[in-house]
């Protein structure tokens, strides 16, 4: 993983040397990091989720990213530091747990996520978005929100509008995964859930991982433990789906040439994979799990701050109300549709 980001830092400049390239950068890598620290210092001290923060921060430092000695530091945060953060993920995630759940959370997970996505994009040309925005938003909502965001913005077609798309998302379902954090706990109730459906219902539907486990754990720990483990294998469908992704977007590209496809397998996702083997195989220990996890959580605030700051308020009011319209009917689509199956078989 190390070696990864150092051999992007030699890909920003290839003829200078490793030392004059680090000093390129080290303002703007310094700067997402500092401000990653304050993003959780507020988190910590004064409530909200520590990503939201990072990115408004970020944002409000975007002149930054247009010129100065910031530029490449703030490119590199928002580019490698990001995918390794997304790679060490797989830390969380053994193949036990996922199997612990027995089939109702594996066939909820299953049925959710592609329909989420099928569901964005039927909405998506309805509202008259593009495609790719549309997945975006999907497979946001359907997976595990901002991480997924993040996994499939990097193997979406890039154009000029796609940071900004990327961003909006992130923001939109941040905040609509705190909405529910507080909300859906009360559906559990109304509905009288037992601890296995309520946890399966909050693991299945809310987007983020925080605010699923504090949701969960909100209501008792029985539901918490179920949450939890409903959301771990929302995560690990990120896999499969990013791949689909890639290798949809790349015979779209190959088609026109006529070149025989192959399977763009990309590098962090693939150090994804083998992390979660690793980590389902071998007895690793609680430290170093923990300290990669941790890891992890730090490389994807500090990217945040890094594509916060490549976006502004005035850019993002230009993609108009119709990208909030999306995510909105993705939620309820996704939550209707697990309680629907929840209650048809209790």
């Amino acid at each position: 993983m190390i070696k990864l980001s150092i051999l992007k830092i030699k890909n920003l400049y290839p003829g200078a040397s490793f030392q004059l390239q680090l000093q390129t950068i080290l303002p703007g890598f310094s700067l997402c990091l500092v401000v990653a620290m304050a993003a959780k210092f507020v988190s910590e001290h004064y409530g909200g989720p520590t990503i939201l923060y990072a990115l408004l921060m970020g944002m409000s430092l975007n002149y930054l990213s247009l010129e100065g000695k910031c530029i490449q530091g703030i490119k590199f945060a928002a580019t490698a530091i990001l995918k390794l953060g997304i790679a060490l993920l797989g830390a969380r995630i053994t193949f036990e747990q996922l199997l612990s759940l027995g089939f109702t959370p594996i066939i909820v997970v299953l049925a959710g996520v592609p329909a989420t996505i099928f569901f964005a994009i039927i909405c998506g040309k309805w509202l008259k978005l593009s495609t790719s925005q549309s997945v975006l938003s999907g497979a946001a909502v359907g997976i595990c929100g901002a991480s997924a965001a993040l996994a499939v913005s990097a193997v979406l077609p890039q154009n000029k509008e796609s940071e900004k798309q990327l961003i909006f998302t992130i923001i939109g379902v941040t905040a609509l995964s705190t909405v529910a954090m507080i909300i859906y706990p009360l559906i559990v109730s109304a509905l009288a859930l037992n601890a296995t459906d309520g946890g399966i219902f909050l693991g299945a539907t809310i987007h983020d991982v925080a605010q699923v486990i504090g949701a969960g754990y909100m209501i008792s720990d029985d539901v918490g433990d179920v949450a939890t483990f409903t959301k771990l294998l929302r995560v690990a469908a990120l896999v499969p789906v990013v791949v689909v992704i890639s290798v949809i977007v790349a015979h779209k590209k190959l088609a026109p040439s006529n070149q025989p496809s192959t399977l763009p397998l990309p590098f962090f996702l693939l150090a994804f994979v083998i992390i979660v083997a690793v980590n389902s195989t071998f007895a690793l220990p609680e430290a170093l799990l923990s300290a990669t996890t941790e890891f992890s959580r730090w490389c994807l605030i500090v990217a945040m701050v890094g594509l916060g700051m490549k976006a502004s308020f005035q850019e993002l009011a230009k993609l108009g109300w119709r990208p909030i319209v999306l995510l909105l009917l993705e939620t309820v689509f996704l939550a209707g549709g697990v309680i629907l199956w929840l209650c048809l078989n209790r």
